[in-house]
């Protein structure tokens, strides 16, 4: 489980790959303090298991799976990706439920830029889209983001001047590919109404908030 708020940019070293399972070596700072073999490591908002690490970096894998979802598998060395460690139990709960499994690729498609902000629209899925509600949460490349406005086929997101500075959000241009997970709490909602065994409501929904 993790927060979407992104603790440090770290850098690809080293890319290994052994018949279908290729390791990332990644240069870190932060994230290194308390780490141990094991350990969950959002990498880009996919959730991946340390299997080594050293003073200077860590080492994760993945799988064709993962591969299958991500654009891990074209990620080379000096990338610059977004490091977050699983959430701690006793610390302020900032961004939201993230499970680091990601949903589907989105495109940018546009980016307006000013001194202060930058506006960005994401294409995606239309299954993908009807999980989100304008101001709702969204993780975009494993940053916690809110929904901007919503669009047919797209979203827009506003980046924020820390955002900007604190990931890898901002080196982002018109074409690239973005992980994208929706609300966990959406999903939860289409399931029950897709298993039509409650009597549960749109309308009792919006009551509760939803």
């Amino acid at each position: 489980m993790f927060t979407g708020i992104i603790e440090e940019v770290g850098t690809v070293q080293q890319v290994l790959t052994q018949q279908s399972v290729r390791t990332l070596v990644i240069a870190a700072d932060k994230i290194l303090e308390d780490m141990h073999v094991g350990d969950s490591i959002s990498v880009n908002g996919a959730c991946l298991t340390v299997i080594d690490f050293d003073e200077q970096s860590f080492s994760v894998q993945v799988i064709k799976g993962t591969e299958n979802k991500t654009y891990l598998a074209d990620v080379q060395r000096h990338t610059e990706v977004n490091l977050e460690r699983a959430m701690s139990g006793n610390g302020r709960f900032g961004g939201h439920f993230v499970l680091g499994h990601v949903d589907d690729l989105g495109t940018i498609i546009k980016i307006n830029e000013s001194a202060n902000s930058m506006i960005i629209k994401i294409q995606a899925s239309k299954s993908l889209l009807n999980q989100m509600v304008k101001q709702g949460s969204i993780t975009v490349d494993g940053t916690s983001l809110t929904i901007f406005d919503l669009h047919s086929d797209a979203f827009d997101i506003h980046l924020i001047p820390e955002t900007r500075r604190s990931t890898i959000l901002s080196n982002k241009k018109v074409g690239d590919k973005v992980h994208l997970e929706s609300d966990v709490l959406f999903k939860y909602v289409e399931n029950i109404f897709k298993q039509n065994k409650s009597n549960l409501t749109e309308e009792k929904l919006k009551a509760f908030g939803f």
